[in-house]
């Protein structure tokens, strides 16, 4: 039975010029989650990561803390759907907002987009879910049988991916509230682990984080 790791990236650098980097806690979170599943032998005999840098540096610094040699690769499909696209199709956030302020804003443009109002976006929410449910099947076919692929993403994929295993019969856009429960609730370097088998994959446990420290535990 092959196993598929939905890893969520380390904290970003929110506030800062440049969001997409980890934070030194963000490095912090990633490397613990390395030394963990080191730590039980866990192996990659794949790691995969979407395009954003704070992605790749995580998959970077979990693959170099477990002691693995397999070089990450990347698959688009894994990317974050564009928040502040989103954000500002649905009215924005002015530029002084805190940090409460910009996620009312940004809650009540998810439950718009998620509800199929009309906007100039790049993407829809039916198609961003069935975007990361595809690059889940992608990563399943490399588990194989006994194989193992660890894939650094972030928390909207994760959950999309997570929602489409636990309401396969249920059409993309009506997943929205199921995945709005689990994408609040998934923790900077958390783990979620998918089974491989002969029935299909199975989503066996979702946003593990015992190997971060309470202090250093973030959701953004």
């Amino acid at each position: 039975m092959g196993q598929v790791l939905l890893v969520r990236h380390g904290q970003a650098s929110f506030g800062a010029a440049d969001y997409d980097v980890l934070s030194d806690t963000g490095w912090e979170q990633s490397r613990a989650l390395g030394r963990w599943l080191a730590e039980r032998g866990v192996v990659a005999d794949a790691v995969l990561h979407g395009e954003m840098r704070r992605q790749r540096e995580t998959a970077q610094a979990l693959a170099e803390a477990a002691g693995w040699t397999v070089d990450p690769a990347v698959d688009a499909g894994w990317n974050e759907f564009d928040h502040r696209a989103v954000v500002a199709a649905f009215g924005g956030v002015p530029d002084t907002v805190d940090r409460a302020g910009f996620q009312a804003a940004f809650t009540a443009a998810l439950g718009r987009w998620i509800a199929g109002e009309p906007a100039d976006l790049p993407e829809s929410f039916p198609d961003f879910a069935k975007r990361a449910a595809a690059a889940l099947t992608r990563a399943c076919a490399g588990a194989g049988p006994g194989g193992t692929v660890v894939v650094s993403s972030s928390g909207g994929p994760i959950a999309a991916a997570c929602a489409a295993l636990l309401e396969p019969d249920r059409p993309t856009a009506e997943r929205g509230s199921l995945w709005t429960r689990l994408n609040t609730v998934i923790l900077n370097a958390s783990c979620s682990r998918v089974v491989v088998g002969s029935s299909g994959p199975r989503l066996l446990t979702f946003n593990e984080h015992d190997h971060v420290p309470e202090a250093q535990r973030t959701y953004r």
